[in-house]
């Protein structure tokens, strides 16, 4: 069985101090879960003290992204060696990315190679907008992402690589994608992944969806076959949120 994993996007939310503030009041709460691998992703300013608080314990910590070259003239970009032995993932190709800061699908798969490179385990976020989504066009530019995204990646790094599906126009607005249609699209990634290197190892591949994932619906994704646990922005701020999500999907798939 694939096991869940729940990270938390806290995108530009909290300071140091109320980040190490945050992790520690939840740390205890979240310990029970071990069965679901739990992630927090806060500010890069934010990765030192959060990544010392949650010393011996299991939760992980993820950076928001990285670039693909080891140094140079990149102001205001991380190099991921910077992140070696503070974080154990990465998020790469958030759409907000891809929109403010115009990553392209060949960013993100150099993105990919850099982090593999350097121990890191990226969380490749792909997602249409609404204007593709209404016009039928989701499967096919979806596929374009994933299969740009695993571009010469061997199948031997596809057990540190986790995939979140991110409809655009479901991050941050109160709307989400029901159950079944996030289960039928992250399905259909299985299926390219299956193309590329396999069923075993597509089957093997866990996949996330995220937008306006909340406790209220939480159960719902986590009951579908193909849904892997979540990416979460706004429920991720919230202490109680954070930790139902996570006793949720502990639940949801049998692990209670």
């Amino acid at each position: 069985m694939r096991t869940p994993i729940i990270a938390g996007n806290w995108k530009m939310n909290k300071t140091p101090a109320e980040a190490v503030a945050f992790v520690n009041a939840i740390k205890d709460n979240l310990a029970p879960y071990t069965a679901v691998e739990r992630v927090v992703c806060p500010p890069y300013v934010a990765l030192p003290g959060v990544a010392d608080a949650l010393k011996g314990t299991e939760i992980a910590v993820g950076a928001q992204d990285v670039h693909w070259e080891e140094d140079g003239a990149f102001t205001s970009q991380i190099a991921p060696a910077m992140l070696e032995g503070l974080v154990k993932y990465v998020i790469i190709g958030h759409s907000e990315t891809r929109a403010y800061q115009g990553v392209s699908d060949e960013m993100v798969n150099k993105k990919v190679k850099a982090a593999l490179a350097h121990g890191l385990h990226p969380i490749i976020a792909c997602g249409e907008s609404l204007e593709i989504n209404e016009a039928g066009g989701t499967r096919s530019f979806v596929e374009k992402q994933i299969r740009a995204a695993f571009a010469d990646i061997p199948a031997s790094d596809l057990a540190n690589i986790v995939v979140a599906y991110e409809p655009i126009w479901a991050i941050g607005t109160g709307k989400s994608a029901s159950a079944e249609l996030a289960n039928e699209i992250i399905g259909s990634i299985r299926v390219i992944l299956e193309d590329i290197y396999g069923a075993d190892v597509a089957n093997a591949m866990r996949i996330q969806y995220g937008g306006s994932v909340k406790p209220a619906n939480m159960v719902e994704y986590m009951s579908q076959p193909h849904i892997d646990g979540a990416l979460v922005g706004g429920a991720s701020l919230k202490e109680d949120a954070f930790v139902d999500l996570v006793r949720l999907a502990n639940e949801a798939k049998g692990l209670s």
